[in-house]
């Protein structure tokens, strides 16, 4: 229970819940007002067939017809309808007395001129009385006029004099509703982008920074899992590290140990060759002998992939004459590839610009890697060809063989782990390269961009 009021859900309902107190208590506020008002309205308020029927009694009944008599009657009238207008007309039909007559009557009233009036008057606005003075018709008449506004119902009459209060009333906590749901909204927002700030920046070590929390609601839970994951990460990391530092020991150790009964069986060998042997024995000493330098070049590929994966290889790059380096390279491996049957074919151009900002020794074991996967896997095409190639985007370096291609399969392993020597070197000069084979051979670029 105690983490539901700490939670995001908690403090949205109560701010709708205040939102509804809220219009409620201003809901009843003006119920209030309106009944308080609607009821001194209701008691104020006349109606028009009761006006009528109290001006024409009072007419007849007054006391005698004089001009003192009318004014009192009118003013006694005036306190109850400060909006009303009145007006006696004698019974010689000239207007003796008004009050309040904000329109222009004639002195003499014809009978023409007083039946247009009571027409126009009929059913109209200001509401109208007309009463006969006594119980005479001759001795004149008297007139009440009020406007028609005052005989509204009180509802009306209360929202003409409230309705823009209520309406701005209403805008006010609709308003006041709008701006709390987007502070709140804006508050989890500005947290979350905090988070993913979190997410995306990195430690030196190249894992997510730990962030703070601050509240314990669903964005602070999701801000303790963010941080026991980071901490998950930074120490399988460092098991990682220790397992790969073991890892790399172990291969040099298996290194070291496996060199020295190399390099003894290497020196048997050798003396093996001195003795007389019969040809089949001759052929199976050298055949050995491959074996034997097969085997330290696999290690010495093992070695050097583990110390580029850890990043421990040397790269000192320099400006280096690359079509004369790579002539040399060619030159140095043409023994070899002659004595294994190969035509070898070297058309090398001069670039637009042959410097090169590269690592040398790397240089050489690219070369080195690429040729001797020539010599284990195309064999059996005897064919190799070094050349230049130069685009508007690039220069490069080309090497085709025509052997069966590296989708069929080859009895010589060990060529996965060159290739990636190759790849790691090449982009650790800040070089590029691409490879395509098919069963009539394989084409490999070593490219500089332009």
């Amino acid at each position: 229970m105690k983490n539901f009021f700490r939670s995001l859900q908690a403090k949205y309902m109560l701010i709708i819940l205040l939102a509804i107190g809220l219009v409620q208590i201003s809901f009843v506020g003006i119920a209030a007002i309106l009944t308080g008002v609607t009821g001194n309205l209701e008691e104020e308020r006349w109606h028009p067939n009761i006006i009528e029927e109290k001006w024409h009694e009072e007419a007849n009944q007054l006391p005698s017809i004089s001009a003192e008599e009318i004014k009192e009657h009118f003013a006694k009238w005036k306190q109850a309808f400060p909006e009303a207008s009145m007006f006696w007309v004698d019974e010689n039909g000239f207007l003796v007395e008004k009050m309040d007559v904000r329109e222009t009557l004639p002195i003499q009233w014809t009978a023409a001129f007083t039946a247009k009036f009571i027409k126009d008057r009929y059913g109209g606005d200001p509401f109208t009385v007309i009463a006969f003075l006594g119980e005479e018709e001759t001795n004149g008449f008297i007139v009440l006029e009020i406007p028609r506004v005052n005989f509204q119902s009180p509802m009306q009459t209360f929202y003409d004099r409230f309705g823009d209060v209520i309406l701005f009333g209403t805008l006010f906590v609709i308003l006041l509703f709008i701006t709390i749901s987007y502070l709140f909204f804006r508050n989890i927002r500005k947290r979350l982008l905090h988070l993913e700030q979190s997410m995306t920046a990195r430690d030196k070590d190249g894992l997510p920074i730990q962030t703070a929390v601050k509240k314990k609601d669903e964005v602070g839970q999701l801000e303790k899992a963010f941080n026991d994951m980071v901490l998950e990460l930074k120490e399988s990391k460092k098991r990682e590290q220790e397992e790969e530092q073991l890892r790399r020991e172990l291969i040099a150790n298996l290194s070291h140990d496996l060199r020295t009964p190399l390099t003894k069986i290497s020196a048997q060998t050798y003396s093996l060759l001195k003795e007389n042997l019969s040809p089949e024995g001759k052929q199976a000493v050298k055949t050995l002998q491959l074996s034997i330098r097969d085997i330290d070049r696999l290690i010495e590929n093992l070695m050097s992939y583990t110390l580029l994966m850890a990043s421990k290889y040397r790269l000192e790059r320099k400006e280096v004459d690359v079509v004369r380096y790579v002539r040399e390279s060619i030159a140095s491996w043409y023994p070899v590839f002659e004595k294994e049957g190969f035509k070898v074919e070297v058309d090398l151009q001069l670039f637009e610009n042959n410097h090169w900002l590269v690592d040398p020794a790397w240089l050489g074991r690219i070369l080195d890697n690429v040729y001797q996967n020539v010599l284990r896997h195309a064999k059996s095409g005897k064919f190799i060809q070094v050349k230049t190639e130069s685009t508007d985007q690039y220069d490069a370096f080309v090497i085709m063989d025509q052997g069966p291609g590296m989708k069929r399969e080859s009895k010589e392993k060990g060529a996965g782990i060159g290739l990636s020597i190759v790849d790691m070197m090449v982009k650790g000069m800040e070089l590029d390269w691409d490879i395509t084979s098919s069963e009539h051979g394989t084409t490999i670029r070593i490219k500089k961009y332009k």
